[in-house]
């Protein structure tokens, strides 16, 4: 088995070009990784570990599909739903929650704040979940692969971030840097220095960073992802 093609492989469908970025995501030394070519090796548990989305079989063997849930026929699109529901929650058994386009919408920031005079592109409907206030689409890649870009997100405002905020949750954040405007995801805690937060990502390519709370613009939890397959 070449176990040289099995490690290229799980690099590109990363999206990683260079191998001591690979390294880097694996948390090995980019001479670790480098021996690891030249013995056709590696260390099967260490790999599953940071690519749980791997078909075990595969990883061993390298016979198979490469991911868990890959078919070799055509399926109907499914879904995948994932909540986030914490011990304060209510959760609602039927609700339809407003899904918006932020990408459409020139002023984002009404959308979380005034979310009754914004005009949704739909609605989904999810059961048994935490109340919500609306959905959006995820972008980027800071919190893969718990979320990919193209997820539905079902958040809960917040407006007292001094007080509302559950730190190690995940949260969409809108913040304000030399007078432009970024949205991100991320999970939030509390950072080292009086009225600032950490944000923590959950791809280890992205740093924390630590912000001032003064430069939140709007804030809300994130509740439910949904993913289509």
């Amino acid at each position: 088995m070449d176990k040289s093609l099995i490690l290229n492989n799980i690099k590109k469908h990363l999206n990683i070009r260079f191998d001591k970025d690979f390294a880097n995501f694996l948390e090995i030394k980019p001479t670790a990784l480098a021996m690891w070519h030249k013995r056709n090796t590696y260390d099967i548990e260490l790999i599953f570990t940071k690519c749980d989305f791997l078909n075990p079989v595969w990883l061993i063997t390298g016979q198979g599909q490469m991911l868990q849930k890959e078919v070799d026929t055509f399926q109907e699109p499914s879904s995948e739903y994932q909540n986030f529901i914490s011990k304060t929650d209510r959760v609602e058994s039927n609700q339809m929650i407003p899904l918006y386009d932020l990408d459409a919408v020139a002023g984002v920031i009404p959308v979380i704040l005034d979310m009754n005079n914004q005009k949704p592109i739909d609605h989904i409907y999810i059961p048994n979940a935490p109340k919500c206030d609306g959905a959006m689409y995820a972008t980027g890649d800071s919190m893969y692969p718990l979320l990919k870009s193209g997820d539905i997100l079902a958040f809960k405002t917040i407006t007292d971030f001094t007080n509302d905020v559950f730190f190690g949750e995940m949260y969409i954040l809108f913040i304000e840097v030399a007078g432009d405007l970024f949205r991100t995801v991320k999970f939030v805690h509390k950072g080292e220095e009086k009225n600032h937060f950490k944000l923590v990502s959950q791809n280890k390519h992205h740093q924390d960073k630590d912000i001032h709370i003064s430069k939140i613009r709007a804030m809300a939890q994130v509740k439910a992802s949904i993913r289509i397959h």
